[in-house]
Formats: C-alpha cells, structure tokens, sequence
C-alpha cells in the first residue's frame, strides 16, 4: 500500500505542475486581445503598422496553445467524435481513454520531442530572429516551445493515465 501512496503523491505533483504552468496562461489571452485592439486601431485610426506588437500576437498566441496543450488532456476537454463514447459506462470510457494515451497520445508526444529537437537546435545555433524588419528577433525561443510541450504532454499523459489506471482498478466488478 505504500508503493501506491508514492504513486499517488506523484501523480498530485504532476497535476499540480500542470496547474501551476496553465493558471498564468490564462492572462495572455487578455494580452493576445488587448495587443490585437493596439494593432488594429494603429493601422486604421492612425494609418501606421506594428510588426513588433503584431509579432508579439503570434508569440503569445505560440506560448499559450503549446504550454496548454496538456491542460486539455487533464481537463479531458480535447475534441473527440463522440457518437458511442458517451453511452459507454465509466468503466468502458476510462478504459478507451488510458488505450488513446497509451498508442496515441505517448507516442505522438514523444515523437513531436524527437522530431523537433533537430529543428530547435538549428534555430538556436544561428540565434533564428524575424524575418521581418523590426520584428521580433528570438525566432528560436518560439520553437523552443515544441520540445517543452511536448514533454508537458508526455508527463500529463503519463499522470492521466496513472490517474485512468487506479479509476480502473477502484471499479473493479
């Protein structure tokens, strides 16, 4: 029973990571607006562009989806088709739900970590900016949020289906 009491306190920790990363993310949705009305009125009351702040739409806009992805699958609140899921028992559902992590949404994460790693690298080494003139120049710090969230993922992923397991197992017929 201690061995489960570990895993229990792992698995709230991974949780609480998850919170802890999201909460804050919910005030760049007020940003991304209040920069969006900044630039619109820049362009059509003043007749004058923005690439900086336009830039920095698209940044915030990057640094939201990508560190909230794992938010969803916590939330389970990401898009499924369901036609027959919702009349499954609970039982049925969780069991769907830890397959769907554990063939897809592990290996799609870690593919996403392996894949992108090249990708970022290259972006570092040539310190990657805008290529717009006055735009941001830290091109490489947007891509460096394909491998972090993709590692968010994989420990959400994993904390879900901990999660899904021991709902699993409390059910038991």
């Amino acid at each position: 029973m201690d061995r489960m009491s570990t895993i229990g306190h792992w698995l709230e920790q991974l949780e609480r990571l998850g919170d802890w990363i999201t909460r804050p993310l919910r005030w760049l949705v007020l940003l991304m607006v209040i920069a969006t009305v900044v630039v619109v009125l820049l362009r059509y009351a003043f007749d004058t562009g923005a690439i900086f702040l336009q830039e920095s739409v698209m940044y915030l806009h990057g640094l939201f989806f990508m560190l909230a992805l794992g938010f969803g699958v916590a939330e389970d609140s990401h898009v499924r088709v369901d036609i027959l899921y919702s009349r499954l028992p609970a039982r049925r559902q969780h069991l769907i739900n830890l397959i769907g992590h554990c063939a897809f949404l592990l290996p799609v994460a870690i593919l996403i970590f392996t894949t992108s790693l090249p990708y970022v690298s290259a972006s570092w080494r040539v310190l990657e900016g805008s290529s717009e003139v006055g735009g941001i120049p830290a091109v490489f710090l947007l891509k460096t949020l394909l491998p972090i969230s993709a590692v968010l993922l994989m420990l959400q992923g994993i904390a879900s289906s901990a999660r899904l397991v021991r709902q699993l197992m409390d059910s038991q017929p």
